[in-house]
C-alpha cells in the first residue's frame, strides 16, 4: 500500500492529519494532499481536474465540515451543503479518473437517535435521526450510500468507515463549535488558569458517549484499505462508553482543576446513549490500542503545546 499514490482529502483536519502522520511513519513516499486554496472540494470541476492530473491510486476521504451541538443547530444548511458537495464531488471524480479504491469517512451520528445499543451497522436507516445533527448525518449517509452503489454498479472498491466520537492531536477547541471532549478540556483549563470556583457543563451529565483516539482511527483506516473485501461500511470505536458527568470529572482531574462542577439541565443533551458494536471490524483483525486516560493526558499535552505555538484562540465568552 505505501508504495501507491494516496490522496488524503482533508489532511489539515484532525483525522486527515493523523492519517498523513501514520502514512509517513510507515515510509509512504507518494502522499498527495491539497489545501483549500489549491483544491476546493465543493467545486466539482476543480475536483475533476485535480484527479485527472494527479491520478491517485487510493483516496482516503477525511474532509468534512464538523462541529458540536451548537454548531450543527446554528448552521444546518452549511453542514448539509458542504458535506454533500464534498462527498459527491470526490466520489464521482475518483470513479471518473479510474481510482480503484476509496475509503469514505463518516460518523456514527448516521445511526438513529434511538438505535439499539451497542449500535450495529444494520441499524442504519431503521428509525429517525437525532435532530441536533441531522443535517450532517444525512450528508454522511448519502456519501456512504454513494460508495455502496458505485461499488455495486461499477465494481470499484469504494467503502466506508464510521468512527465514534474522536479526540486527540489536532482537535478543534473553539468555545462554541467544538465537540464535547475538547470543549470540556478547554473549559476546565481556562477555569484552572483563572482560578474559577465553578465550571458549568451543558446538559444533565447523564448521556453516555464513546471516545476513540484519532491515532487508533488512523490505524483502522490503513488496516481497512488493505483488506481484499472490506464491508461496505463498518463501525470504528472502542465499544466502551462513559457518562458525560464522569467524563467531566475525569477531564478536570487530568487538567488539574479542583473546583466544583455543575450541570445546566436547561441545555440539550443530544442522543441519550451512543456506543458502537465493533464486532465487525474486530472480525477483520483490528482492535483499538490506546487507553482512554493515557490518550486524554496526551491530548491535554498537545493542547498546551498548541498554546505555546501561539495557536490559542480567545477565551470562551462565559469565562472571559
Amino acid at each position: 500500500m505505501i508504495e501507491k499514490r494516496i490522496f488524503v482529502a482533508g489532511h489539515r483536519g484532525m483525522v486527515g492529519g493523523a492519517v498523513v502522520r501514520r502514512l509517513k511513519g510507515l515510509g509512504a513516499q507518494s502522499v498527495l494532499t491539497a489545501d483549500r486554496s489549491t483544491l476546493d472540494l465543493c467545486r466539482q470541476a476543480d475536483v475533476e481536474r485535480y484527479f485527472a492530473a494527479e491520478r491517485p491510486e487510493i483516496v482516503i476521504f477525511a474532509a468534512a465540515k464538523v462541529g458540536g451541538i451548537h454548531a450543527n443547530h446554528t448552521y444546518p444548511a452549511q453542514f448539509i451543503y458542504d458535506n454533500l458537495a464534498m462527498a459527491s464531488n470526490t466520489i464521482h471524480a475518483a470513479y471518473q479518473a479510474g481510482v480503484p479504491r476509496l475509503l469514505f469517512l463518516g460518523s456514527t451520528c448516521i445511526y438513529p437517535r434511538l438505535a439499539p445499543q451497542p449500535i450495529p451497522e444494520s441499524a442504519l436507516l431503521t428509525s429517525p435521526l437525532e435532530t441536533t445533527n441531522e443535517a450532517y448525518a444525512l450528508a454522511k449517509i448519502a456519501g456512504l450510500k454513494m460508495c455502496q452503489f458505485y461499488r455495486q454498479q461499477y465494481g470499484v472498491l469504494f467503502h466506508s468507515a464510521m468512527p465514534t466520537n474522536l479526540y486527540g492531536p489536532g482537535d478543534n477547541y473553539h468555545p462554541q463549535d467544538s465537540h464535547v471532549l475538547p470543549a470540556l478540556l478547554r473549559r476546565f483549563h481556562e477555569a484552572k488558569v483563572q482560578q474559577l470556583p465553578v465550571v458549568t457543563v451543558w446538559g444533565s451529565g447523564r448521556p453516555r458517549r464513546e471516545f476513540l483516539h484519532v491515532d487508533d482511527l488512523a490505524a483502522a483506516i490503513l488496516h481497512l484499505v488493505q483488506l481484499d473485501n472490506p464491508p461496505d461500511w463498518v463501525n470504528v470505536g472502542t465499544g466502551v462508553d462513559i457518562a458525560i458527568a464522569d467524563l467531566a470529572h475525569l477531564v478536570a482531574e487530568v487538567v488539574g482543576y479542583t473546583g466544583q462542577i455543575e450541570f445546566d439541565t436547561s441545555k440539550p443533551d443530544g442522543t441519550p446513549v451512543k456506543r458502537t458494536d465493533i464486532s465487525l471490524i474486530q472480525q477483520t483483525g483490528w482492535n483499538p490500542q490506546i487507553d482512554f486516560r493515557t490518550g486524554l493526558q496526551q491530548t491535554y499535552e498537545d493542547f498546551l503545546q498548541g498554546q505555546v505555538r501561539g495557536l490559542e484562540i480567545p477565551l470562551s465568552p462565559a469565562l472571559a
